[in-house]
């Protein structure tokens, strides 16, 4: 029966460090983030450090503010699931301007024309 359980069990450890890198990415504090959702900061440190397993109620809370991919985590063999960067990008990317874009893929093209070159 446990070995069962045990293909279910999620290691929290990395889903954790996406919401410490989300938080970061807004620079938040632990501090700060304590006084909006009302968790000690000490809380938030061992889900983000530790692998602390929240309530499903607060991982939904934390993915949800800091755009992170529960997916990624939960479906692994999936190929289709975007990691929590790719997410914060394409958030990212949904605030800018057409105009803004064509300089955004300027970039990209440069950096994948850089990597081929690398790559020879």
């Amino acid at each position: 029966m446990n070995n069962r359980n045990d293909r279910f069990k999620l290691d929290f450890m990395p889903i954790g460090q996406d919401i410490k890198r989300g938080r970061k990415a807004k620079n938040i504090t632990r501090e700060q983030l304590s006084e909006v959702i009302g968790y000690a900061p000490r809380h938030i440190q061992a889900i983000e450090n530790e692998g602390q397993t929240p309530s499903v109620d607060f991982l939904f809370q934390l993915a949800e503010m800091f755009d992170v991919s529960l997916d990624r985590h939960i479906f692994k063999d999936r190929d289709t699931v975007k990691s929590s960067i790719r997410r914060r990008v394409d958030t990212l990317l949904d605030g800018l301007a057409d105009k803004d874009l064509v300089i955004v893929e300027a970039v990209i093209k440069g950096i994948h024309q850089a990597s081929e070159m690398q790559e020879v």
